[in-house]
């Protein structure tokens, strides 16, 4: 019995690896987005939404594995040397996942400073048109005015 639960933790810890590995797939592609002339922000969309997704099921692999894990964990610790294999299978697969998890921190936390410089930069060119329709507008209204020529007096005696 125990050993079926460990090979469906084990099973659960792979699918985690997977579903890490497909989360930074997306988290490149963000990157590209933001890296490129023309920002699809449509398509970032689509990429946090599905990162959304595969968070959830990650969630939820992690509620299933820690379930599991304490139903096994009485057994594992006083037959270690029984299930020693399989520990240590368990042991390298947490690892990769450790590995993923910070990995995948950092490649969120650059996409989080690629979108707020182009937030930045998006808000400066906005800020900068509304500066230069102001001028123009200022501009136009100046010469409205000076066109009005009001009536005058005109001498035509020499």
């Amino acid at each position: 019995m125990t050993e079926n639960y460990l090979t469906l933790l084990e099973e659960s810890l792979r699918s985690k690896l997977q579903v890490l590995e497909e989360i930074q797939q997306y988290n490149i592609r963000q990157q590209e987005i933001f890296q490129s002339q023309e920002v699809d922000i449509d398509r970032f969309d689509e990429y946090v939404e599905e990162k959304g997704k595969l968070i959830e099921k990650v969630n939820n692999l992690d509620e299933g594995f820690e379930s599991l894990y304490e139903k096994v964990a009485q057994e594992l610790s006083t037959d270690r040397d029984k299930y020693r294999e399989q520990i240590r299978t368990l042991k390298e697969l947490v690892t990769k996942v450790t590995e993923e998890n910070v990995s995948i921190q950092a490649q969120e936390a650059r996409n989080k400073k690629l979108v707020e410089d182009f937030f930045r930069k998006t808000r400066e060119d906005v800020r900068m048109g509304r500066k230069s329709s102001k001028a123009a507008y200022d501009y136009y209204k100046n010469m409205s005015k000076s066109s009005v020529i009001l009536p005058q007096f005109l001498d035509s005696k020499k």
